[in-house]
């Protein structure tokens, strides 16, 4: 201890609370301690110096939210992204879901930031419903005193392309609030795009709001640098085990993969997804250099990077996907009549008529180009995306694995045989030994309850199945009392009972509580989980009245539609309520986040 404890005299232009709250830190400090922090204030001296002597130097940090609307999880980590980058300007920056806040609070945002993806066509996600409803509706307030700035999130390959995101940058202006950087709209390859709002925008607010300068602390050095895998840099995970999870005679073609990530550093929770970085099959590349008659091996750029012909169609752009921006670029080429004529806005379903089933190989043929170039042809398609596929084990039952549920995709249209490209990359063009790109995607909406004891009821028909093996598998490994109620359905008992076995033996051990099981095409008259929900209404909604949480993973289309509508039935019919009354508890059920979805 130093011979005089250090004080700091009453006379100090301070608060006197702040003259204590420094006496108190600085007493008993040794010599060395009192350089560093002498050292440390001439260095906030020299950062601030300059900034005291001005008016306009805030004393404070000003605030600045970033407000996302996230269905796979993008949009919450670009919002993450965002704000440490914001921090890192002076802002004292926060992420806020949608699914979070009121729609009132907004007139108290002065700096705002949206970044929100369009799920389907040009719906909001699924935790942002409500609060886009009420957003776009008559009570939102007045916002004269906000600024802001829009990203969307999107897939040209929809109708509805970052619809989102045109709503809520319209919306805004709308209410009064003043746009300060114009909003961005990203396709599925949205790095560049994201840097480039986000630095923009950040830009903007940093000269209107002049936060005060922000002190970098350097992070302590490290002996080697650790590499770290994510989105912009996959990791090669080893294909460990493949099976086939059909029955000999199966129309249907369902396969359980296994990877292993030791040694990756990437840990994932109960819910969350895997991305898998595909290939294209070989023959479908070879038929567009055969079609277009170029030469396979012709040097082609794609941002600054070389590649062959070949290489950029086998694992960089898409080469299956047609969207309208798609069909734009190509006819620039082809500047074919009968194409442009079905671009017009007037022939909207003429258009949709012949996209439906078809691929980019038949554009080039329908409609042949008299000459293109091999940099031509990467210039129309889009980079290819990750294929997100929710993740089927427990890391506590698995450690060091990471276990996949895959339907794969195969159909004639067309004359011409179709296949899902990355189901078919992971059932045909990679063998057990090797290496597959891969990334995980956080999903912090889609969790098994924190209360061990409460109960749950899973509705995962096909594979929808992924994520609740890995749901009971955690609840298993964690010791977890709760009740577990498993609806699962399929097409025939004997050929497409998805992991029949594992089960069973829950069954068998008690630790499945019960399990409802719809197979279709197994009787004449189709049967599907939504009907085994009715035929059990009564002790279901005696389950949501003990506390349960409701899940539904699957088909977004018809599946997780019909299956709300039977929720919304048997609360009505078993609990004696009004239609208004059973809306508002299904309401409630997703606002204490009982009630979660992961469709596709």
């Amino acid at each position: 201890m130093s011979t005089t404890d250090p004080v700091v005299p009453q006379t100090a232009p301070l608060a006197p609370e702040r003259v204590a709250s420094l006496n108190s830190l600085l007493k008993g400090l040794q010599a060395d301690q009192l350089l560093w922090v002498e050292g440390f204030i001439s260095g906030l001296r020299a950062t601030f110096g300059a900034a005291s002597h001005t008016t306009d130097a805030p004393l404070v940090a000003p605030e600045l939210t970033v407000l996302y609307g996230t269905e796979s999880g993008n949009s919450e980590s670009l919002a993450d992204l965002t704000v440490k980058a914001a921090q890192g300007k002076g802002f004292k920056a926060k992420a806020v879901n949608m699914a979070d806040i009121k729609v009132a609070k907004l007139k108290d945002i002065q700096n705002l930031l949206v970044i929100v993806s369009t799920w389907g066509e040009g719906d909001p996600p699924e935790t942002a419903i409500d609060f886009y409803e009420a957003f776009m509706g008559d009570k939102a307030p007045k916002l004269p005193n906000t600024r802001f700035s829009v990203l969307g999130l999107g897939d040209t390959s929809y109708e509805e392309f970052c619809k989102m995101g045109i709503d809520f940058d319209a919306r805004l202006e709308g209410l009064g609030a003043k746009r300060i950087y114009d909003r961005v709209d990203c396709d599925v390859d949205y790095d560049d795009d994201f840097a480039k709002w986000h630095k923009g925008a950040l830009g903007v607010f940093e000269a209107e709001v002049k936060p005060a300068a922000s002190v970098a602390v350097a992070a302590p050095a490290t002996a080697a640098a650790t590499v770290k895998y994510s989105r912009k840099n996959p990791y090669p995970s080893e294909l460990t085990e493949r099976v086939m999870l059909n029955g000999e005679g199966s129309a249907k073609e369902t396969i359980h993969l296994e990877f292993s990530l030791e040694g990756s550093g990437l840990e994932y929770e109960t819910g969350d997804a895997l991305a898998v970085v595909p290939h294209n099959a070989e023959d479908v590349v070879n038929a567009i250099i055969e079609t277009t008659k170029l030469v396979a091996d012709a040097p082609v750029r794609i941002k600054e990077q070389e590649y062959t012909l070949r290489q950029a169609l086998t694992s960089q752009l898409d080469v299956t996907a047609i969207s309208l921006p798609v069909l734009k670029r190509y006819n620039e080429i082809a500047k074919d009549a009968k194409l442009a004529a079905m671009l017009d806005p007037a022939k909207k379903a003429d258009l949709q008529a012949y996209l439906h089933g078809r691929e980019i190989i038949d554009v080039l043929n329908d409609f042949p180009a008299q000459e293109i170039t091999a940099d031509a042809l990467v210039g129309i398609m889009r980079k290819l995306p990750p294929r997100l596929y929710s993740i089927a084990s427990s890391p506590k039952a698995h450690p060091g694995e990471v276990h996949l549920t895959v339907g794969v995709v195969r159909y004639d249209a067309h004359g011409r045989q179709r296949k899902g490209v990355c189901s078919t990359y992971l059932s045909d063009r990679i063998a057990e030994g090797d290496k597959a790109d891969v990334f995980v995607t956080a999903n912090k909406h889609f969790k098994i309850p924190a209360d061990n004891d409460a109960p749950m009821i899973m509705v995962g028909p096909g594979t929808g199945i992924a994520p609740f093996r890995a749901f009971v598998e955690e609840r298993k490994a964690i010791g977890a009392k709760g009740q577990n109620w498993l609806f699962f359905g399929d097409q025939h008992y004997l050929t497409d009972f998805l992991y029949q076995t594992e089960w069973q033996d829950y069954l068998a051990d008690g630790f499945l509580t019960k399990l409802d099981v719809a197979f279709s095409r197994d009787q004449e008259e189709k049967v599907y989980v939504q009907d085994r929900m009715r035929e059990n209404g009564k002790e279901l909604y005696a389950w949501l009245e003990k506390g349960a949480s409701f899940y539904v993973c699957g088909d977004a289309s018809r599946m997780a539609t019909d299956v709300d509508l039977a929720l919304h039935e048997i609360i009505e019919k078993e609990g004696g309520k009004s239609n208004e009354d059973a809306v508002a508890y299904v309401k409630k059920l997703k606002t204490d986040k009982r009630y979660l979805r992961d469709v596709y």
